[in-house]
């Protein structure tokens, strides 16, 4: 598997990228998990994680902040020209009380929402049961982008990204 992770750039993908966006802090490590299962369905595509492998000592700094949010936007760039943005909303796993739970990832979702709708890129949306928001997610999907279908196993996500890929080796 062509797996890229923070603060790995690659200038040429020469395959469909997944970008595995969600939450982080706060979540279980399901990009782990979708990693496995994308990698036993295709081991030649790119899946981009922003999750680290090392977590890092203590809080960002600014110059830390800025390279993953510079890392994830190039990436998700990316995977918006020649792949899939495969969105999981796991729900929460550890609560922090100085953090909302999921808060740049909804920002992330409808930010994609849009950019589906105006330039067609894809979206593969899975949302776990207890994922708070999701009766707004669900409405506003079903309203505004009902060709998206919402899946609840992060598995069916996976695959529904694969599927979007339209990708033949």
């Amino acid at each position: 598997m062509n797996l890229i992770l923070p603060p790995t750039y690659l200038e040429r993908i020469d395959a469909p990228l997944i970008f595995l966006a969600g939450p982080i802090q706060g979540a279980y490590d399901w990009q782990s998990n979708a990693i496995k299962i994308i990698q036993s369905i295709d081991s030649e595509l790119y899946v981009a994680s922003p999750r680290r492998q090392i977590k890092p000592v203590g809080e960002f700094t600014e110059e830390m902040y800025n390279e993953q949010v510079d890392w994830e936007t190039y990436h998700l760039k990316k995977a918006g020209e020649n792949g899939v943005v495969l969105f999981w909303l796991a729900k929460e796993f550890e609560h922090r009380c100085d953090r909302p739970y999921a808060h740049t990832t909804g920002k992330e979702l409808f930010e994609w929402k849009v950019l589906h709708e105006v330039y067609g890129y894809k979206i593969a949306l899975g949302m776990e049961e207890g994922f708070v928001g999701n009766r707004y997610i669900n409405r506003r999907f079903s309203q505004d982008c009902p060709e998206i279908p919402i899946l609840h196993s992060l598995e069916d996500t996976c695959k529904e990204a694969i599927r979007l890929l339209n990708y033949k080796k």
